[in-house]
């Protein structure tokens, strides 16, 4: 009883020691609040003395939403740029289809109709040929008379709008937008489009459909037979680029931006060939094609009235032979393809003149920074000639020595055409 006692006894107190020792160790310590003090930067006047009006560095903060902001319209007009870009390239797209059905079928069209003109012509010659055998064949007069007559409409008509020409104009059309939206496609694949690419797109769109019309009849369709051969030109012009000083050089020990005055001088020597060789060939050719295509445009229709007067008066025999005649100068003048080696030759001397334009506007530049770079430049040219960069170096070098010498230059700048 007593052990039971004093071990109560040391519960009791030892129980009283530990929630005293609890209280002092749950004590909470009271440390003072200190004042809150702004802190304060000097404002430096231009004369560097200070003056006494601090401002706080809380209000010098520039908020990130401002940067957010700018960052947004940033995306904002990237996003609508590159837009207005596809919408573009769009409707490039469904120009290449567009000139490229037309183009199947004015090629349709000229085999039509020159078998159909052909058999109408042999078949009024053949009767013609008949009716001189007897004395009375009133019929066969006049069935060849009529068939002449409707012989000599349909050779105006088809004269005047060229179908084989016609088709070759599709033909380069669907060539030259599928150009246009590699292009396109090649600028929104490696960077991000700006409205200066936007603007130039929609030009080239604008030349190429003022180029190649798809009307057949009116102001808009091209002249068939103008007074003298005109190249094709299907490019904006280049009236924004500035020019240079003639009187500047760049160093010829020093490149800038791929260029030097070497490489100046090769570019103007390629261009002085072109001009006097390749240019001015296929002028040339293209004036001795269009003066054929317009005898021949002339001289079947012709033909085939001389045909239908003489079967109508009396002289089967002059309308055989006239309708002969006729059905030959159609099969040339259209089997042959005159009109579209006509449009061959004004696509490429138009071929010739954009290079020309294209080298000297590059020149012209008077700040080399905004060029394009010069050895992918000269890549390109020579590319386009169908020249290794040292065969066009060698032409540009060849066409210098002949002119210092005084001699004539009879190489042409082209391998291609």
């Amino acid at each position: 009883m007593a052990s039971l006692q004093a071990t109560s006894c040391l519960l009791f107190s030892s129980s009283s020691s530990c929630s005293s020792r609890r209280k002092v160790i749950t004590g909470a310590i009271s440390v003072p609040k200190l004042p809150k003090i702004g802190l304060f930067t000097p404002k430096i006047i231009p004369s560097g003395g200070l003056i006494t009006n601090p401002t706080p560095i809380e209000k010098n903060v520039v908020p990130t939403t401002t940067i957010h902001q700018q960052h947004d319209h940033n995306e904002e007009c990237n996003m609508t740029t590159t837009q207005r870009l596809y919408a573009i390239l769009e409707a490039v797209c469904d120009r290449v289809e567009m000139h490229n059905n037309i183009g199947e079928q004015r090629n349709n069209w000229n085999t039509l109709l020159l078998n159909s003109i052909n058999m109408i012509t042999l078949t009024a010659a053949t009767m013609a040929g008949v009716a001189a055998t007897g004395d009375s064949h009133l019929g066969l007069k006049l069935s060849s008379t009529l068939l002449f007559s409707a012989a000599t409409g349909m050779m105006v008509i088809v004269n005047k709008i060229q179908p084989s020409q016609l088709a070759e104009e599709q033909r380069n059309a669907v060539r030259l937008f599928k150009q246009l939206q590699r292009e396109i496609e090649t600028v929104i694949a490696v960077r991000v489009p700006c409205e200066e690419d936007v603007e130039e797109s929609m030009e080239k769109v604008l030349a190429l459909d003022k180029a190649y019309p798809l009307p057949l009849l009116g102001s808009k369709m091209i002249e068939k037979f103008p007074k003298t051969f005109e190249t094709a030109t299907w490019w904006p012009s280049r009236q924004h680029h500035q020019r240079k000083n003639r009187d500047g050089h760049l160093e010829s020990t020093n490149q800038s931006h791929g260029w030097s005055e070497e490489m100046e001088m090769e570019m103007r020597e390629i261009v002085k060939v072109l001009k006097t060789k390749d240019t001015e060939d296929y002028e040339r050719l293209g004036n001795l094609v269009l003066k054929i295509n317009k005898f021949l445009a002339i001289s079947g229709p012709l033909l085939t009235g001389i045909a239908a007067v003489g079967s109508f008066s009396g002289f089967p025999l002059l309308a055989a032979a006239a309708g002969a005649l006729a059905t030959v100068v159609n099969s040339f003048e259209h089997g042959a393809q005159v009109g579209m080696v006509l449009e061959m030759y004004r696509n490429c001397g138009g071929f010739f003149k954009l290079l020309e334009e294209s080298i000297e506007s590059t020149l012209d530049e008077s700040e080399v920074e905004k060029r394009e770079n010069g050895e992918m430049f000269e890549m390109k040219v020579a590319l386009k000639l169908g020249r290794s960069l040292s065969e066009l170096r060698d032409l540009a070098r060849k066409s210098s020595y002949s002119c210092l010498e005084g001699t004539e230059n009879e190489e042409f700048a082209s391998k291609l055409f």
